[in-house]
């Protein structure tokens, strides 16, 4: 299987499946430091990275916004100083799409780069 953070975005309708349990089962696994959780009624995945400062923080935000720019799918991002929570959850579908997951192992590899 292909690493998730070599695949890219796929565009989505608002008619595309949310991931199933199984889906979710296999995909969990490759991004298991990010948590599982429901906002407003939305499955989403979320992050918080630690950092030293507010400059680093903001870095590492502004890197997140390329490549969701360049993947044209786009997080929710709180930076404050010393930490940056991501967000990533499908708009269209209020749902998880796969996009989500890819997503999710790009920013880890943009953190271990870091």
């Amino acid at each position: 299987m292909e690493r998730l953070s070599d695949e890219k975005c796929v565009a989505c309708r608002r008619d595309a499946p949310t991931v199933t349990d199984d889906e979710l089962a296999e995909l969990r696994p490759h991004v298991p430091d990010w948590e599982l959780l429901e906002l407003d009624g939305i499955p989403r995945l979320r992050r918080a990275f630690g950092f030293d400062d507010f400059r680093q923080a903001l870095e590492f935000t502004n890197r997140v916004g390329a490549i969701a720019e360049a993947e044209g799918h786009h997080p929710a991002l709180l930076t404050e100083w010393g930490r940056v929570t991501v967000s990533w959850w499908t708009h269209k579908i209020r749902g998880l799409h796969r996009n989500d997951f890819v997503m999710a192992a790009k920013t880890d590899g943009l953190y271990s780069s870091a």
